[in-house]
């Protein structure tokens, strides 16, 4: 009995010393693998998907771990998605806020934990916790939709004047304000002279913004504008920043008849290239989209993410631009494309972006 129970002994430590063996062979997961959060605003919009898939894919390509979370654009989720990654102590927070103004205090709690923090894409406000930007020329977003505009209705020309109506995106969202300034620096001058006229007198972001960039807002708010102000006169332009508002817009107008022969869908702008917002151009319905290959932008971050971890110079174009209300975040600014029907084969499938089957083609 003894001698079976020696054996047994020696059994049970030999097959422990194996485990523990086994574990300092496991590198993923072990001390030396940094672990990156990913805050990502919501899945009900597919760029964002697509943002935080690319991040993670590239992240992991590079040995990193990966925390990716997405918030469905509540705040609160957000705050406790940060919060928990803190937690997990993770490396780096790379964060695509829902609201820039509302990660404050969560910042604070990263940088006790000496966490650096990327934003992404939208600018984290009021906070001195924010080491990088990685983000599009947003002022030249609005800039492109305002140019398309000109070119298309032959403003320079003298042509007009033209009803134009106006949609922002979220006031929440600092880009929003880049988008609209960057469109009115272009189209102020021609509303000025009256060859464009805003029938409804909405203008500024304290007006025609659009809360949470929702296509159901912009859609209620165009039926309130074509029945106040478009009873007997059309409208011939729609500034819009971003693809649903765009859809939305759309589903008003063609809810009073827009869309026919008689009476045509107004030119309408947009942002994001998103798939339906892409098969709508196609359709001849919304005209014109900014497209913003989240692709590079997922590179962009990533490389910011790798130089923050390993003592190497981020890669940044822009000190100047971007202040949060207590700091200027150094930032890197990749350029938009505009997008209609006589190009998109050429930026969005033969880029390899989209094939023919996401469009319906």
């Amino acid at each position: 009995m003894k001698k079976m129970l020696i054996i047994l002994l020696a059994m049970v430590m030999s097959l422990s010393l194996v485990a523990c063996g086994g574990d300092e062979g496991v590198e993923t997961g072990g001390e030396d693998t940094k672990l990156i959060g990913v805050a990502m605003p919501t899945q009900s919009a597919p760029r964002w998907i697509e943002d935080g898939n690319n991040m993670k894919n590239l992240l992991e390509e590079k040995g990193y771990e990966v925390d990716l979370q997405f918030a469905e654009d509540i705040v609160e989720n957000q705050i406790s998605q940060i919060e928990n990654m803190i937690t997990k102590e993770v490396d780096v927070l790379i964060i695509a806020s829902i609201d820039g103004e509302a990660l404050t205090d969560v910042l604070s709690k990263a940088a006790e934990q000496g966490i650096p923090v990327i934003a992404y894409d939208r600018l984290l406000m009021n906070s001195e916790h924010v080491d990088y930007y990685a983000t599009f020329d947003n002022f030249q977003v609005g800039v492109e939709q305002g140019n398309y505009i000109v070119d298309k209705m032959g403003l320079e020309d003298g042509n007009g004047p033209y009803n134009i109506e106006l949609f922002g995106g979220s006031p929440d969202d600092n880009n929003a304000y880049f988008f609209y300034d960057g469109a009115m620096s272009v189209l102020q001058p021609y509303i000025d002279n009256g060859q464009l006229v805003v029938k409804s007198g909405q203008m500024g972001m304290d007006v025609v913004s659009t809360l949470r960039w929702d296509a159901a807002k912009a859609q209620s708010r165009m039926d309130n504008i074509l029945t106040a102000h478009y009873t007997t006169d059309k409208v011939d332009i729609i500034l819009s920043p971003y693809d649903p508002i765009s859809l939305g817009v759309i589903s008003s107008l063609k809810g009073v008849g827009y869309g026919t022969e008689d009476l045509p869908l107004p030119l309408i702008t947009g942002q994001d290239a998103d798939i339906p917002g892409v098969k709508s151009i196609i359709a001849r319905e919304q005209t014109q989209t900014i497209f913003k290959d989240t692709r590079e932008l997922a590179k962009v971050a990533v490389e910011m993410c790798d130089a923050v971890l390993t003592g190497e110079e981020a890669p940044v174009n822009d000190t100047e631009t971007y202040d949060n209300g207590v700091k200027v975040v150094p930032s890197y600014l990749l350029a938009p494309v505009s997008v209609d029907i006589d190009n998109y084969r050429e930026v969005l499938i033969d880029s390899g972006y989209y094939t023919e089957e996401d469009l319906g083609l």
